[in-house]
């Protein structure tokens, strides 16, 4: 099973930018796509990014032009760059890798809190 390590977020101000990474460890074998979720509380986890084995995007529409998901199959690392963070984008942001419809377990993701 491949381990998920989240890091680099943190309290940032509106406006603010951010960049978070994230390390996969193990057997990626089988991987179709990485993305990143964000968790906000009292909300269901939602997907925000994705980025696919043949480097297709999709975001969601709330966070489209401002953020820019990135891989490096060499270092088994994705990326997910925040511009222009808001408020509202305050939540727990986790990555996951989609071996054609089954994820791996979850890790203990990153907080990212917006607030001035």
């Amino acid at each position: 099973q491949v381990q998920l390590v989240e890091s680099g977020g943190g309290l940032v101000q509106p406006g603010g930018s951010l960049r978070l990474s994230c390390a996969a460890s193990g057997s990626i074998f089988g991987i179709y796509a990485m993305g990143w979720y964000r968790q906000a509380p009292g909300k269901q986890r939602e997907l925000v990014a994705t980025i696919t084995n043949g480097e297709n995007r999709y975001y969601a529409d709330s966070v489209k032009g401002r953020f820019t998901v990135s891989r490096d199959n060499a270092k088994n690392m994705v990326y997910l760059q925040m511009n222009s963070l808001k408020p509202e984008d305050t939540a727990v942001y986790y990555c996951n890798f989609d071996h054609g419809g089954r994820l791996d377990s979850w890790g203990q993701g990153t907080q990212v809190t917006v607030s001035s």
